[in-house]
């Protein structure tokens, strides 16, 4: 994957506030995790990620309940915002970011039709979820195109809450930071 000027911005934006983000994928299957990936010195700032593609997944690896999942789907905001704070929760990361949704041809859901997506942002402290925001959003093209603006969604929504939420912090010379 080439990396993107989103992605790059991401890392400089978490860089300059010393924050660490955990990732929760579902349609994207990782996607996330390699743009962030392949901008040099990210490792300062992502902790990694769980691709819980399967409902059991998303269940052992980020304690969604399988109730949770039957009452409102899988590609919900419910299930999303799950998925971040059980990724926050399990990384101890700063800010945690989830996707799931349906890229399609195939798998459309009643209330969620190919193209639908829910992403949900958790900012959290020690491990513990202190709040959550989310969104959905519906994109149109094929199953590639679906995932690739996910991404660029999930990494844009990430950057905008990590700026409103958390100053920027300055290094020690008192100039701030600003490179990755």
């Amino acid at each position: 994957m080439r990396p993107t000027r989103f992605a790059l911005a991401l890392v400089r934006i978490l860089a300059a506030r010393g924050l660490r983000l955990s990732t929760a994928e579902s349609l994207t299957g990782g996607l996330i995790g390699a743009a962030i990936t392949s901008i040099p010195g990210s490792s300062r700032v992502y902790w990694g990620g769980f691709v819980t593609y399967d409902v059991a997944a998303k269940e052992s690896s980020l304690g969604v309940s399988r109730d949770l999942v039957e009452r409102h789907g899988v590609v919900s905001r419910e299930v999303a915002e799950a998925m971040a704070s059980g990724a926050a929760s399990r990384s101890g990361a700063d800010i945690s970011v989830a996707v799931t949704g349906v890229a399609g041809p195939g798998g459309a859901e009643p209330n969620a039709p190919v193209g639908t997506v829910w992403i949900a942002v958790a900012i959290s402290s020690e491990g513990r979820p202190l709040a959550v925001v989310s969104a959905s959003r519906s994109f149109r093209g094929s199953r590639a195109r679906v995932r690739d603006l996910t991404v660029r969604a999930a990494v844009d929504m990430v950057a905008e809450v990590a700026q409103r939420e958390f100053p920027e912090r300055d290094r020690p010379n008192g100039d701030s930071a600003h490179g990755a």
